[in-house]
């Protein structure tokens, strides 16, 4: 189904529920169009919309150069962690219209739609607490209702749980419904309602092992849902995962780096980091042909004679760095397409929840039935090979007893491995990067400060229209920067 922008997706509803005089409600009517909105037709855009900006950002902005995954040679901004202000009415917007769709599933006994709407408002909730800390949680959506238009700040302390608590409501909806969504206006699912459990309860247990540190009952609770796999379904394989392909017809509904959402130019401006690039050659990872393109000029005038050459962060000219763009390595042609097999806008994986697995149970604080933190942390990486079909290839090499891969036991392997799983996909490798320390990365000398950003700053309409609770909000929180700890990070 084609990603409808969110602009037009609330005028309808705006336009139906607005009171006029009769007379102009008669002239203006339009015989074909809708008098309301279904909750079919909200789903399918909230979900497209949330996955698709999702990605995007993970790909295209902040999170991709904070997680060391990209270097950007022009208009480097981003990779100097200079951060400014950062707006988040794209994420309310959509939080709005789930909600919206809520309301009217509500009045329609549609119970199904209000179950999956649990799980997307949780989603997106967490995405943006994960990015700014404290922020408008209880009092955000109010303003159509009860004319609450300036919310106040909840802690993130107080969200989390109730988020927690949101995603095991769906959960246990989803498992009582006699129907399902539509399998048409679930791009992602298919109406399949064991698969958006499975989600719910995955992102329940990415979201306590993100808190654990300040969350006493994070382990108990992951140990709970691991304790009753019927009950808690989690992912399973890589058919599981949380994702939404491209169909490349239009640029809206294309790869955001392919040349219907894009220009080569911008495209070309991503190159991959050095510290990606060195971390799969160090290994000789078979993703490495899959993610990235040897250089296009294998001879001289270069420091590094590689074939596969990746840029530094933060330093002067980064587009002449190893004598220029001929000997710079791109992102494979793969991540200049419209749509690709292997390309698709990622909420949450079977990789990634092996890793949060292996990590708690590496740390002794949960068990999995038949599993060891080292068979779990072998069953994430090979998920990833077989997601990129390259396995076969990874077995040839005898990748897995390869000194650096064959299975140590240290947290830094695991959170290394499971940042070179999560490339582009996320995120997460900036996330974990924060919350552990790993991998340990290097900023250049034109850094604007010695470590990655913890966080986002509030946006500037805060300030503008929001003033009270902004200010308000800091006592509790801290100052408005980027290297404030939010709290599950003290």
């Amino acid at each position: 189904m084609p990603r409808i922008p969110l602009k037009y997706m609330l005028l309808p509803l705006g336009m139906a529920l607005s009171a006029c005089d009769k007379g102009l409600e008669e002239i203006n009517r339009n015989p074909n169009a809708s008098e309301s909105v279904s909750p079919e037709f909200l789903l399918s855009s909230v979900l497209i919309n949330t996955a698709y900006d999702y990605q995007r950002e993970a790909y295209w902005e902040e999170p991709a150069s904070a997680g060391r995954y990209i270097t950007l040679v022009r208009n480097e901004d981003n990779d100097k962690f200079d951060w400014g202000p950062r707006g988040w009415d794209s994420y309310y917007a959509r939080l709005s219209a789930n909600r919206e769709m809520m309301e009217i599933a509500g009045t329609m006994n549609q119970p199904e739609y209000i179950a999956v709407g649990k799980v997307l408002e949780a989603f997106n909730f967490a995405y943006i607490t994960d990015l700014y800390g404290d922020i408008p949680y209880s009092e955000a959506l109010l303003s159509k209702n009860e004319g609450i238009v300036h919310p106040r700040y909840d802690r993130q302390q107080d969200i989390y749980p109730a988020l927690l608590n949101t995603l095991k409501e769906a959960n246990n909806e989803l498992s009582l419904l006699s129907r399902t969504v539509d399998a048409t206006a679930d791009p992602m699912y298919k109406g399949d309602a064991l698969k958006w459990r499975k989600l719910a309860n995955s992102l329940r247990l990415r979201m306590l092992l993100r808190i654990s540190k300040n969350y006493a009952p994070a382990f108990s609770v992951m140990q709970e849902i691991l304790n009753e796999p019927l009950k808690y379904p989690v992912f399973e394989n890589n058919e599981d995962n949380a994702e939404i392909g491209y169909p490349g017809d239009i640029g809206v509904n294309s790869w955001p780096g392919g040349p219907l959402a894009n220009a080569f130019a911008e495209f070309d401006k991503r190159k991959p980091s050095k510290e990606i690039v060195d971390a799969l050659a160090e290994r000789d990872d078979p993703r490495m042909e899959v993610w990235i393109a040897p250089v296009d000029d294998p001879n001289g005038g270069r420091m590094y004679m590689d074939d596969y050459v990746g840029v530094p962060n933060a330093i002067p000219a980064p587009y002449d760095y190893n004598g220029g763009s001929p000997h710079i390595s791109r992102l494979s042609p793969m991540f200049n397409s419209n749509s690709h097999p292997m390309l698709k806008a990622s909420l949450m994986t079977y990789t990634e929840l092996c890793f949060i697995l292996a990590e708690a149970v590496q740390a002794g604080r949960v068990t999995v039935a038949g599993k060891t933190a080292e068979s779990l942390y072998y069953e994430a990486i090979r998920s990833s090979m077989r997601y990129y079909n390259v396995e076969g290839v990874a077995d040839i090499r005898d990748y897995y007893n390869l000194p650096g891969v064959q299975y140590d036991g240290t947290r830094e392997q695991l959170i290394t491995q499971k940042w070179i799983a999560l490339f582009l996909k996320g995120p997460e490798g900036w996330f974990d990067h924060r919350r552990t320390g790993f991998p340990q990365f290097t900023l250049g000398p034109l850094a604007a400060s010695a470590v990655i950003p913890k966080r986002f700053i509030f946006p500037d309409t805060e300030r503008a229209y929001n003033e009270k609770q902004y200010q308000q909000a800091l006592v509790q929180f801290g100052e408005d920067r980027a290297g404030t700890l939010m709290w599950y990070l003290k």
